[in-house]
């Protein structure tokens, strides 16, 4: 199957069905759960994490995601919140909002795959309203050196199949490189096999 057909019609299908999954649940309460006020989601993808907003304590929610078939299959998700979406159909790498206009950013397993990441947190940092917090759970390079070897062994390939994801980014780092100062940061495997599931769950402030 030719490459765009694959990004167009199966993989949307495929991130929708293994972003889903239940083993996922507890990361995303404890991060979406911490939205409040004026909400930016980075990479809404197809919506799973509208269900873990608390309404009551989200005024907004810009909805930022660059893929339509993406967007298509969160249309269900958006009608049903309790809350007003804006969809922002474009890339976080230029970010259509005014400075300082977002109290919580929420970026659930979305930085890995970014293509400029360092221009897309600097976009975050200059939107985010003081006192605000980026709230982040991703999965990135571990300190196993073996591991981290094959993290980068296996990230150009990776990438080619599964919508720009890159194995081995730190997304600490990247986040203290683009101006945040970064409060917590949990650290785990979540299991098997260990160049995927190395887990960074944390929260950042400009």
């Amino acid at each position: 199957m030719p490459v765009n057909l694959y990004n167009r019609y199966v993989l949307p299908h495929l991130i929708n069905l293994s972003m889903g999954a239940e083993f996922l649940r507890d990361y995303r309460q404890r991060s979406v759960g911490n939205a409040r006020g004026c909400v930016l989601e980075l990479g809404v993808g197809s919506g799973i994490n509208l269900p873990f907003y608390q309404a009551a304590q989200v005024e907004r929610l810009y909805a930022l995601e660059p893929e339509a078939a993406l967007l298509k299959l969160a249309r269900k998700r958006f009608d049903e919140a309790s809350f007003p979406i804006e969809v922002l159909e474009t890339g976080a790498e230029r970010i259509p909002l005014d400075d300082n206009t977002v109290d919580t950013i929420v970026s659930t397993w979305t930085l890995c795959s970014i293509a400029d990441i360092e221009a897309a947190l600097v976009e975050a940092r200059r939107v985010l309203a003081p006192g605000g917090r980026f709230v982040f759970v991703e999965h990135g390079l571990s300190p196993e050196k073996r591991v981290a070897l094959w993290q980068r062994r296996l990230t150009p390939c990776w990438r080619c199949c599964a919508g720009g994801c890159h194995l081995d980014r730190q997304p600490d780092a990247l986040l203290r490189k683009a101006g945040f100062q970064v409060e917590t940061v949990n650290n785990a495997y979540l299991g098997h096999p260990k160049f995927l599931t190395y887990m960074y769950e944390g929260q950042a402030h400009p």
